[in-house]
């Protein structure tokens, strides 16, 4: 029996790009260290802001 592989690189690649793109932003704009931490939380946590904006206005 052959085993089914599902390769998700493309969605991974795009999440990291995101990922990156959105803590450049964060720290770009922080005013201070603590900011600039926020930030990178921030950006790890920015899919799931995403999403649920996209589901509220769709009215899901």
């Amino acid at each position: 029996m052959k085993e089914r592989i599902q390769q998700q690189g493309p969605s991974g690649a795009v999440y990291g790009l995101g990922l990156i793109g959105a803590a450049i932003y964060y720290i770009a704009h922080a005013t201070g260290f603590w900011m600039g931490a926020l930030g990178l939380l921030k950006a790890l946590g920015w899919p799931a802001f995403l999403v649920y904006e996209a589901l509220r206005a769709l009215g899901a």
